[in-house]
């Protein structure tokens, strides 16, 4: 026969048990967590190596493959204000937000009326790499063959959307300046110095500094920060986190500008 104290254990014990069933249950409703697009911790090595490769073409492919172009490149449009090799560039056509006419190139003298390559973000590399191919890039007698699964695999999976970070009208960057100093001082201040004013973007009599661009062009600054200067020894903080990356852009704007 079941004692008094005996009925209240069991009780206790059933509770327990339909305690722990519940948190069971909650757990494995739980959502794995999301991989984000505008991380890398997803890649393998060998994507992670392309997806750096490709954010530094899509700067510059010309430079950083050592081809010297001299003429413009043959479809672009006649609304664009630009000549010469520059035209041969991603970011002339699809911007530095990578929005082409519906971001920072919407106007100005940058404007193509190319629209940009957002709707790519995680699409197949080799879906990518067809439409890079065709005969509006142009790129068949120019840009070496192994450069175009680098290029796809940076617009699968390298682009990021610049629009959460940037304030689109006050350039303004959303981030901690306190953490971006240390990044700054452990990885930039030896080649931009302390104030960033030691290397000249342009010319003494207008110089253009990290503050600078920074402040002009966060979204330049903020691709450069990521994947580098193509043809020189910058280093890439992509391995970084975005948080970090922004938070860096973050102090760069607080550099002097003159």
């Amino acid at each position: 026969m079941r004692t008094q104290g005996g009925f209240k254990q069991m009780r206790k014990n059933k509770k327990l048990t339909y305690l722990f069933l519940l948190f069971a249950v909650s757990f494995l409703l739980i959502p794995a967590p999301a991989v984000f697009a505008e991380e890398t911790d997803h890649l393998t090595p060998d994507e992670y190596k392309k997806v750096l490769q490709g954010g530094v073409l899509y700067d510059k492919w010309y430079a950083e493959t050592g081809l010297d172009l001299n003429a413009s490149h043959p479809t672009y449009p006649a609304a664009g204000k630009k000549n010469g090799a520059s035209t041969w560039r991603c970011k002339e056509c699809h911007g530095w937000d990578y929005r082409g006419n519906n971001g920072a190139y919407t106007k100005g003298s940058h404007f193509t009326g190319i629209k940009g390559i957002r709707d790519y973000v995680n699409k197949r590399p080799s879906v990518i790499r067809e439409v890079l191919e065709n005969d509006i890039h142009g790129y068949d007698i120019k840009m070496p063959k192994e450069a175009y699964e680098a290029l796809s695999f940076f617009v699968a999976y390298g682009q990021i959307d610049m629009n959460k970070y940037i304030d689109v009208s006050t350039k303004k960057v959303r981030g901690s300046v306190i953490n971006g100093e240390k990044i700054y001082t452990s990885a930039c201040i030896k080649c931009h110095g302390a104030n960033g004013k030691k290397i000249n973007f342009k010319t003494p009599e207008k110089p253009q500094y990290l503050g600078t661009v920074a402040n002009k062009n966060p979204w330049e600054t903020l691709h450069k920060i990521r994947f580098g200067q193509p043809s020189t020894k910058m280093v890439s903080l992509l391995f970084l986190d975005i948080k970090s990356q922004v938070d860096v852009l973050s102090y760069c704007q607080m550099l002097p500008a003159h």
